[in-house]
């Protein structure tokens, strides 16, 4: 199947569908209306009755390389936006795979797919096996704020088999692991402590780290994570108390890319260069407009961000799902480290998985058009197995 290099089409296409909301939190489109920009990549030569439907919170990866490799080795390929493309500043991550499902169903229900496979590249991952995991079990009823949707209620289509790339445990998990802990006023990011600022050449905790100050500046970044969950409790709360049920909030989460693992390259070692991250020098990242939580709301805070709240955490919902998995790592991973990709692959409570390394590839596959290929075609060989 992946000797041939197939051509196919681009063909974009919108998924719109009908959802309720007490008030608009996205800027473009209707109210009570969500337009999703989805492509498909069909083979010209090769006939499917199977889609890979690839997704991310934030979308954006329509034009990444794996994209076009899968199409080229045959694979029926979709990648869909959610209605927060390219931006997370109030994102929901129950709306998110609303957003999936509506998607999920087109592709069976209008485009004819009999099988459709869940594709999770990085934060995609966790997403996808949120959503299988409530197709499957369904569970939530609410946001951790306690607004619709109810996930229950969804009638969400499983799909027949999720495929991992790149993926980490999870947004709120991965933000807390980058999160910098030395912040010890929200209102005051200046006011840092020094013993906790690995930016700072001041700091006597130099790389590599012991595993004593590991352990304290995780739990210090759990416990900055806590407070400003406290924080957006107690607001919504009091808004809530006044009688303003739908007011909102938004806020500055500072200095948020200071995982000791950048520094240090002996924690959960790969191939990765030291002193780097996947946006770049992670001490400029860490007060960038790119990185992570920069902007909130309270609502996309408890929903996404919060370590306590937030319930897209692949680890725990990949314990929930019955169908086939397969885990693909990247060695040199710049993003997402190995610790990452085995407790996925380890969550995953049945036997019907594979876990398969990329050997010297990075988050992206930038620059690495062969390790495109072969993740491509580890994915195609995988589907062809398991008659997909």
């Amino acid at each position: 199947m992946t000797a041939t290099k197939h051509k196919y089409d681009r063909i974009p296409y919108l998924v719109v569908y009908e959802d309720k909301s007490a008030f608009k939190d996205t800027y473009a489109g209707e109210i009570d209306k969500v337009a999703l920009s989805c492509q498909l990549l069909k083979p010209k030569d090769s006939p499917s009755k199977t889609v890979v439907i690839w997704s991310h919170p934030i979308g954006g990866g329509s034009y990444l390389p794996m994209m076009a490799a899968l199409a080229k080795s045959g694979v029926h390929t979709i990648y869909c936006d959610t209605r927060y493309r390219g931006v997370d500043t109030a994102l929901i991550m129950e709306k998110v795979i609303c957003d999936l499902g509506a998607v999920v169903r087109d592709a069976k229900e209008r485009l004819g797919y009999e099988k459709v496979v869940l594709g999770g590249w990085s934060g995609g991952g966790s997403m996808s096996l949120f959503y299988q995991s409530e197709a499957e079990q369904p569970s939530v009823t609410s946001t951790p704020a306690g607004d619709p949707p109810d996930l229950t209620t969804r009638g969400f289509i499983p799909a027949d088999a999720v495929m991992l790339v790149a993926a980490h445990h999870a947004r709120h998990v991965t933000f807390t692991e980058w999160l910098d802990p030395s912040v010890t006023d929200e209102n005051d990011p200046e006011n840092r402590d020094v013993e906790l600022d690995i930016y700072d050449p001041r700091n006597p905790n130099q790389p590599p780290y012991s595993a004593e100050y590991l352990k304290r500046f995780r739990q210090a970044q759990i416990d900055r994570n806590r407070r400003i969950t406290k924080w957006v409790k107690d607001k919504l709360a009091t808004y809530k108390a006044a009688g303003q049920t739908n007011r909102e909030y938004g806020f500055v989460v500072h200095r948020t890319m200071a995982d000791p693992k950048w520094l240090d390259p002996t924690i959960d070692p790969n191939g990765r260069k030291p002193n780097w991250c996947f946006l770049g020098d992670p001490e400029v990242v860490n007060d960038s407009p790119v990185g992570l939580a920069r902007f909130c709301s309270l609502r996309s805070w408890l929903s996404q961000w919060s370590y306590d709240d937030a319930r897209a955490d692949g680890v725990k919902c990949a314990a929930k799902i019955s169908v086939p998995v397969l885990v693909v790592g990247n060695t040199a991973d710049d993003g997402i480290t190995p610790e990452h990709t085995k407790r996925l692959y380890e969550a995953v409570s049945h036997d019907d998985k594979e876990l398969v390394w990329i050997q010297d590839a990075n988050h992206y596959f930038f620059g690495q058009q062969e390790k495109a290929v072969e993740a491509a075609e580890t994915c195609a060989n995988w589907l062809q197995k398991h008659g997909m």
